[in-house]
């Protein structure tokens, strides 16, 4: 199984699924796996190269290339079985060639952002140059640098390199202020002086921050520069430019991009309404649809809102008005697609205030709305748990709204029965048809942010049942409302799923580096109760995806060390099982409780049901049997949208022999 990425941004490198440095050998053994490389997944022949590996070929240069091949497939597939063909290092006809994925190799990932870059605006294109250019580490194969073979991709890579650097200090110049990019575009020329483009940005940036005369010296240095180097004079960009900039030409001030623009407008409203607005109710309603929109635009926007929230609740407390708390609550009607809450501690106090408001609110049908409101944010802040509380509200929301036939009002209330709908297992198609009502109605009323929602919900629903190219789409069509809207935060679920793809096709070396993408993306999205825990249970469950056969290898891969948050009961039995301390492991499953009621519901079935396959424990194995049935013909686990452990019948099947004693011994005859 292919768990490798390489890294040829820099001197030769091979990484494992955690991160180490792989041993490669001698320097022959890294300049064959660089020359594949190269090659972008064609066949390279023996007899090339044996040519390029010396400049004199030995008498027994062909055995040697084999011989090198044999102890890199060593290196880069360890749990490959003995005379099983290699799935990465292939042997094709007369010659091999590197199978690796398009994401494993920094080079190949490094030139797919930079293309994709170009296409986005400036904000975007900015954080994806920063992430790319991170990945250099040195010059492209940088021990290969005199081989003739390597040259045109050194070349291409350097080319590439140089052209990102020049775009990234353009995106700095349109986010503002230009003054910002000077400092790198400096450092840029001076290690790459015949660059017309950055002479041209560095002036241009120059001049935008009120700087004429440096703009206009450093015209002048690149006209010195470029005869002393090249023999050139300046082309046709530099010398228009010089000419604009000599007649102040007009259009070479900065304009405002979106960015810039937003940036005043929020400023001046934000100003008017702190002159204007002097009540405290005004204020603080006004600063929950703040929190609201706050909570949609990013990460550092989701904390802030979720800092700030409570605070908003409580202050409307306590001027005693319980239609102004109910609305203060109610208003916050983020879509939530993740059944794990965030803040605990802070769910029970809203919840706690919601049930309040809802005390003391009149017995009027004026209040319905506002009573539905509040019914559906206690069903939100309950997700997870197993309080009959959480689904009642649900209902009771749900059926307020369809007798108000109020859209925004139903879109709210069927997020809280969404999120109470993880309460066994098997409940896939459910939550399916509330992700499709959702679209259809949101998109009809130009709900945009639920209609987003439910195809999000879709996509885990349909991953569930193993509809791929329906959750595909929904991924898809997620992605451009997203795009479209500015909601960034989406394409954190995307990503993940698209990882859960490559693993429930079976493509698992492609969804380990496709995991580490996402963890990357999942970092500082402001979401702890989805992101704790999340990164050794993917690892776990990925080494499970190949159903119950694999559990023994999964135990002993198990990490002792990492950080499993909530899911560290479910791990337990692992850890123990990788110590070799079986009774405290059987101790340990059987202590385990009913997963919680959230979306990894499947999926913590199936682990216990790995351990209590491994430890032979009756007991265990028919609760968990009993748990999984209804969930019969989905996939395990991919109804969260971000991991799988293969089809629930697989485990089924391996429950019904073991509970057989025919076909399952004592486990005191282990």
């Amino acid at each position: 199984m292919e768990r490798v990425a390489f890294g040829v941004l820099g001197p030769v490198v091979a990484w494992d699924d955690a991160g180490d440095e792989l041993a490669l050998k001698g320097p022959r053994h890294r300049a064959v796996l660089a020359r594949l490389i190269v090659a972008r997944r064609r066949v390279v022949p023996v007899s090339r190269l044996v040519a390029e590996l010396w400049d004199e070929p030995p008498a027994g240069a062909v055995g040697a290339v084999q011989t090198f091949v044999a102890a890199l497939r060593r290196v880069l597939e360890p749990d490959r079985p003995p005379r099983s063909p290699a799935r990465l290092l292939v042997t094709e006809g007369s010659g091999y060639a590197l199978r690796a994925a398009p994401e494993a190799v920094d080079a190949w990932r490094f030139e797919a952002a930079v293309g994709a870059a170009a296409k986005l605006p400036a904000g975007r294109a900015l954080a994806r140059l920063d992430e790319a250019l991170g990945w250099w580490r040195g010059p492209a194969y940088a021990e290969f640098a005199q081989e003739r073979w390597s040259r045109g991709e050194r070349y291409r890579l350097a080319e590439l390199r140089l052209q990102a650097v020049e775009r990234q200090a353009e995106a700095r110049m349109a986010l503002g202020p230009a003054a910002a990019a000077v400092p790198d575009l400096d450092a840029h020329l001076a290690e790459h002086p015949w660059r017309e483009d950055a002479w041209r940005l560095l002036a241009l940036a120059l001049y935008q921050a009120g700087r004429q005369g440096d703009a206009l010296a450093v015209l002048r240095r690149a006209r010195a520069t470029l005869a002393d180097h090249l023999g050139l004079d300046p082309g046709p960009k530099l010398r228009r430019l010089e000419a604009e900039i000599l007649a102040q030409d007009p259009r070479l001030e900065p304009r405002d991009g979106p960015e810039t623009a937003a940036g005043r407008l929020w400023a001046e409203a934000t100003a008017a309404y702190q002159r204007t607005a002097t009540g405290a109710r005004a204020r603080i309603e006004s600063a929950v649809g703040l929190l609201r929109n706050l909570a949609v635009t990013g990460g550092g926007g989701l904390e802030a809102a979720r800092e700030h929230r409570l605070a908003a609740i409580a202050a409307a407390e306590e001027l005693g008005d319980p239609d102004l708390t109910a609305r203060v609550i109610g208003a916050y009607d983020v879509p939530a697609i993740w059944t794990r809450g965030d803040d605990p501690q802070q769910a029970e106090s809203i919840v706690a205030a919601a049930e309040r408001a809802l005390a003391a609110l009149p017995r009027a049908p004026s209040y319905d709305a506002a009573r539905c409101r509040l019914l559906a944010t206690i069903a939100l802040e309950m997700r997870g748990t197993r309080s009959p509380r959480g689904p009642q509200a649900a209902g009771e929301a749900e059926e307020i709204a369809r007798r108000l036939d109020d859209p925004a009002l139903l879109a709210f209330a069927l997020n809280g029965v969404f999120m109470q709908s993880c309460t066994r297992a098997g409940l896939a198609s459910r939550r399916d048809e509330i992700g499709a009502e959702l679209v259809a109605s949101a998109a009809r009323h130009g709900l945009v942010n639920f209609e987003v929602l439910g195809h999000l919900i879709r996509l885990q629903a349909r991953s569930a049942l193993a509809d791929f190219p329906a959750a595909d789409e929904h991924a898809a069509t997620a992605d451009s409302l997203a795009e479209r809207h500015e909601r960034p935060l989406v394409g954190v679920f995307t990503q993940w799923y698209r990882a859960l793809r490559l693993a429930a096709s079976g493509r698992f070396a492609q969804a380990e580096a496709a995991y580490r993408e996402a963890v990357a993306r999942l970092e500082g999205a402001g979401m702890p109760g989805m992101e704790h825990g999340l990164v050794p249970l993917t690892r776990l469950c990925l080494r499970l995806a190949g159903g119950p056969s694999s559990v023994r290898e999964a135990a002993a891969a198990v990490d002792p060390d990492a950080d499993w948050g909530p899911y560290r009961p479910w791990a337990e039995p692992f850890l123990l099982l990788r110590a070799g301390r079986h009774a405290e492991g059987r101790a340990a499953l059987r202590a385990l409780p009913e997963p919680p009621a959230d979306l990894m519901y499947e999926a913590l079935c199936c682990l216990q049901a790995a351990a209590a396959l491994e430890l032979r424990d009756q007991a265990v194995l028919e609760q968990v049997r009993a748990r999984l049935l209804p969930a019969a013909g989905e996939l395990a686990g991919a109804g969260s949208g971000l991991i799988t452990l293969g089809p629930v019948d697989h485990w089924l099947a391996a429950l019904t022999t073991a509970l057989n004693p025919s076909a399952c011994p004592p486990a005191g005859e282990r």
